[in-house]
């Protein structure tokens, strides 16, 4: 979960309630641990804060959030919990937290009595030691590849998530080309592609999309490894082609080239959990949950 990087698969063509939840490894869960503590400090400065650590932006791009320290177990008091926050207000970042409830039983208490909403996101996880398990792609439709940082795709491929975002669910929505080419130039002329790039020629992002008849991304995601882990985030499809399998397909390849390039453990938390089933056609399965807490709605706007 990284900023606005966050996961957010738009997909449609598994909608079904998702599996049993399957109770991951102790050491599983340690290693996301290691990357969650790891990415932010790629672009981040650490501070420490009690049990906490926040991490503050050190340039453009998203802001990040706080976390339970890293092999730390608290104790968690709202008291800390209120400190944190008092500092991302002095910095004008979010007041936001993100954790892994099983990881830290103990934060949501505190969070809550401290006034933020807590979201819940299935935590899920696919380890790549064995033989592929992925469902295979459909070898109709456009042409899933992965990105070079001159890849003529790539604009739109980093445009596709917000228009998502803003239109979020499973239904075919309205957003199509037009929307899609102004997105692109927005993208362009406020710095997304040129960060995306920066972080694509540092080996922390990897960008596949497919094309459609115009020429611009129609679905696309990322994964980011760090060591022999990466997260899967940003898959989405273009709202007004959803309902053909392109997420799904977007997320096999990215798993595929996880794999050939020496990824054990890929991960992801998914929106809700009817995505999360999306997923576990590719393989994944649920080991946990994941929990964003932010302002409630009516708080943040006040």
């Amino acid at each position: 979960m990284d900023g606005t990087m966050r996961d957010s698969l738009h997909d449609t063509d598994l909608t079904s309630a998702p599996g049993a939840e399957v109770g991951g490894p102790s050491a599983v869960l340690a290693r996301l641990e290691e990357f969650y503590d790891a990415v932010p400090r790629f672009s981040a400065a650490a501070e420490e804060h009690g049990p906490f650590t926040l991490f503050v932006r050190t340039g453009p791009g998203w802001h990040y959030y706080g976390r339970p320290t890293l092999g730390g177990d608290g104790p968690f008091t709202v008291a800390d919990v209120d400190r944190v926050r008092a500092r991302q207000r002095e910095l004008g970042a979010p007041e936001s937290f993100e954790w892994v409830h099983e990881t830290s039983p103990g934060l949501r208490a505190a969070i809550e009595a401290s006034g933020l909403e807590v979201h819940e996101h299935p935590l899920l996880v696919l380890e790549l030691d064995g033989p592929s398990t992925a469902a295979p792609a459909a070898e109709d439709g456009p042409e899933v590849r992965v990105l070079t940082t001159d890849d003529p795709l790539l604009p739109s491929a980093v445009a596709v998530p917000h228009l998502a975002f803003a239109e979020p669910g499973t239904e075919v929505g309205e957003a199509g080309p037009e929307q899609l080419a102004e997105a692109t130039r927005t993208a362009i002329a406020d710095g997304q592609v040129t960060r995306m790039i920066g972080r694509m020629e540092a080996g922390r992002t990897v960008v596949a999309a497919m094309a459609g008849p115009d020429g611009l991304a129609i679905a696309s995601g990322c994964h980011q490894p760090v060591g022999e882990v990466s997260e899967v985030v940003a898959v989405a499809t273009l709202p007004s082609q959803r309902r053909q399998g392109l997420a799904r397909r977007v997320t096999a390849h990215l798993v595929e080239h996880a794999r050939a390039t020496g990824i054990r453990t890929v991960f992801l938390s998914a929106s809700d959990g009817a995505v999360a089933r999306i997923y576990e056609n590719v393989g994944f399965r649920r080991i946990a949950t994941a929990l964003i807490a932010e302002p409630a709605a009516e708080a943040a706007t006040s």
